[in-house]
Formats: structure tokens, C-alpha cells, sequence
């Protein structure tokens, strides 16, 4: 465990919900080749606000590449209705051509 994810995990024991904690977290526990547990974060901020763009991106990547498509592709339809409500146009534009690169 690196001395960042000790870190987040620590300033997490503070704040639980804090979205940018949990999404710092996935990204570092990602970075150390645990996608099990960064998806558990990124989980964490979907349930706890649905509107946290960030998080829509990367756990459909993640999805991707533990081959599990269908979920990905769901991933990225959600985030672009939160991207397009939040009028968020650079995300949504993300996401999307990220579910293209996926469907198509």
C-alpha cells in the first residue's frame, strides 16, 4: 500500500462521502493494479451523489478492461444524462465518445 493511499484513506476516515476523496482513492488504488477495490469507490460515489461526473468516466474504463462491456456502456449512458442535466458539455462529450469507441 502506497503512502497515498494511506493518506486518502486516512482524510476518508473524516469524511466518508467526500466524492473527491473516494474518486482520488479508485484512481490510486487503479495506479496499483487493484481494480476491485477502486471500483468499490467508485461505486461509493454513485450511490452517494449521482451527479459526481468525474466518476462515470473512469469506472466505465475500468469496466472495460475487466471485459465487462455491457456494464461499461451502462456506465457511460448514466454519465452522459448526469453530464447533459449538470450542462457539463466537455464530460458529456467524453463519455460519449467513449460509448462509441465501445458500441461501435
Amino acid at each position: 500500500m502506497t503512502e497515498r493511499i494511506k493518506k486518502l484513506e486516512a482524510f476518508l476516515l473524516q469524511s466518508p462521502d467526500d466524492c473527491f476523496l473516494n474518486h482520488a482513492l479508485a484512481l490510486e488504488y487503479i495506479k496499483e493494479g487493484q481494480d476491485a477495490q477502486a471500483q468499490v469507490f467508485f461505486e461509493k460515489n454513485r450511490t452517494h451523489d449521482p451527479g459526481y461526473i468525474a466518476t462515470y468516466y473512469h469506472l466505465g474504463k475500468l469496466l472495460e478492461r475487466s471485459g465487462n462491456t455491457a456494464g461499461a456502456l451502462s456506465v457511460y449512458e448514466d454519465g452522459m444524462q448526469c453530464a447533459k442535466a449538470a450542462e457539463d458539455m466537455h464530460a458529456y462529450r467524453e463519455l460519449q465518445a467513449a460509448y462509441e469507441g465501445l458500441a461501435y
